[in-house]
């Protein structure tokens, strides 16, 4: 025996993972574009980080909506996040406005938000040239709600494309003149970025991003359509007069073409350009289509299982409700003390 005193080791926690949330508006079924630039990516992030999704249906009150599309559209878009690889069972999933600290927090943060910052935000002086008849306050105030989502689950990471980034820098300013004014509340989201396919951009006018709200059905691919109409639509997708598969600055409709392939076959534009050497645009326009069709093949079987079990449906967004406000009310209850409202009686 000796007289060294052993000690037992100390064991590690576990690095806490980080919180990635992102929403989506219920106006239309999500095109290849929304799903390659964002959901695609959603499903993949559930492994590494704690991963919270919601359908931003409050969001979607800014432009008049018909109220029985609304429902209808709220729920289909619930359901296509399932079908395209969101798991409850890994992932926070849930619907905007069924977690009421979200539109209380928006306000608090409405307060804390300046005129001229909301004013100077491209996207309100975007919709209020195009729905002249109805600029309404909702839409002017639409950052504020938007850092609320962020800021009640203390994200880290926010997925945005690059026409979004300035909607996280307000949330980040909002955030820090909050914390000055309050002490240390909010955690300050970072963006999160894909590598690649961020931007895809219109079949028919490659110089635009792909849109739902496109008049032109065939400048989009719904993540819904068949075989043979994704087919049809990238068979006329405007390219150029060269017939010569590559990658360049001056051909933007092959390289958007090029981007869609290399990111549903994982193929770099190397291999992309050596596989189409000497062949022309029909055999490559058919092979993005085909590879298209085929990754968007269980995505549409999966929703049409979901949308016939609107029990399973209800069940899972209850569930994701009661998660998130329970979770959103940490952060709110602490923001309601710091500026001064009273204990909530109940």
């Amino acid at each position: 025996m000796t007289n060294e005193q052993h000690t037992a080791p100390v064991e590690e926690k576990p690095a806490r993972k980080k919180i990635i949330l992102s929403g989506i508006q219920p106006t239309g079924i999500f095109t290849l574009g929304n799903y390659i630039g964002a959901v695609r990516n959603w499903g993949q992030l559930q492994e590494d980080y704690d991963c919270y999704y919601f359908v931003a249906d409050l969001h979607s009150l800014t432009i008049r909506q018909n109220p029985a599309d609304l429902r209808k559209q709220t729920l289909e878009a619930f359901a296509l996040l399932l079908a395209a690889g969101i798991d409850p069972e890994k992932s926070l999933v849930f619907i905007q406005s069924h977690v009421h600290n979200h539109a209380e927090l928006g306000w608090i943060l409405m307060c804390n938000s300046m005129f001229g910052e909301l004013s100077r935000m491209t996207q309100f002086k975007d919709k209020s040239a195009k729905h002249a008849d109805n600029v309404n306050a909702g839409l002017f105030t639409y950052p504020s709600l938007m850092a609320a989502d962020i800021l009640l689950y203390q994200a880290d990471l926010v997925p945005v494309g690059q026409d979004q980034t300035q909607h996280l820098e307000f949330t980040r300013n909002v955030a820090t003149r909050f914390n000055g004014l309050y002490g240390d509340v909010f955690r300050l989201p970072e963006a999160y970025l894909p590598k690649e396919g961020a931007k895809i951009m219109s079949l028919q006018d490659p110089a635009r991003k792909m849109s739902k709200s496109d008049p032109n059905p065939k400048a989009r691919i719904s993540i819904l359509d068949d075989e043979a109409s994704i087919l049809r639509k990238f068979r006329s997708a405007v390219t150029d007069s060269e017939a010569h598969v590559c990658y360049r600055e001056d051909k933007p409709g092959i390289s958007n073409l090029m981007t869609i392939y290399s990111v549903v076959t994982g193929k770099s534009y190397e291999a992309i350009e050596d596989e189409f050497d000497g062949r022309g645009y029909g055999d490559f326009k058919t092979a993005v289509g085909e590879a298209v069709a085929e990754e968007l093949r269980p995505i549409r079987e999966n929703f049409a299982r979901l949308m016939a079990d609107k029990k399973y449906l209800e069940d899972v967004y209850k569930m994701g409700a009661e998660r998130a406000q329970s979770i959103s009310n940490r952060t709110l209850t602490k923001v309601r003390k710091k500026v001064g409202l009273l204990a909530k009686p109940f």
